[in-house]
């Protein structure tokens, strides 16, 4: 495959570099298909991997879905489903708990019971998205967040995370 036409730019929104083909304008989070960690390192702009030119940006970045419930000490107690959140903190754990049951109950189709649930239930507007938050980098996320996205593994959900926004289940899709 021809590395011509590709390089790597930085993203002004999320601050984390991204592949562009300069003759198709497309863009990708992740290396062109079928490209060798040594033809990613001869790319215009391969110092914005960082000091291992011939890491990919895959490697530093997953991708997560989330399914939220917000309380009344969120940072912001509102969502696209109630303009005021009143539920405490207790209450919007138990609600998180009856999910994750729910989705561990799914066995094998668990994913899609998360991706249904968050699209439903989900106090993010990610909700439109099954929770899908797409691909992010270290300091994108609230600490919490972070921490527990890139410590599971690919296809597996955490427990209950909090964070100022509210509580959080997490399935690591990428």
């Amino acid at each position: 495959m021809s590395t011509e036409d590709w390089e790597i730019r930085m993203s002004n929104s999320r601050g984390v570099p991204y592949f562009f083909n300069n003759a198709s304008k497309v863009s990708s989070w992740d290396p062109p298909v079928g490209f060798t960690d040594e033809q990613i390192s001869q790319l215009p702009g391969n110092h914005l991997l960082g000091p291992d030119p011939a890491r990919s940006a895959a490697q530093t970045q997953v991708r997560a879905s989330h399914l939220l419930v917000k309380h009344r000490d969120s940072r912001r107690p509102a969502s696209w489903k109630d303009s005021n959140i009143i539920r405490t903190k207790e209450e919007a754990i138990e609600i998180l708990q009856g999910y994750e049951a729910e989705i561990n109950a799914a066995g094998d189709s668990f994913a899609d019971k998360f991706a249904e649930l968050a699209t439903r239930e989900s106090d993010c507007s990610s909700h439109e998205k099954g929770g899908d938050l797409g691909r992010f980098g270290r300091g994108q996320m609230q600490k919490p967040f972070e921490d527990a996205a890139f410590a599971l593994e690919v296809g597996t959900m955490s427990g209950i995370v909090t964070t100022d926004s509210g509580v959080h289940l997490i399935l690591r899709t990428g």
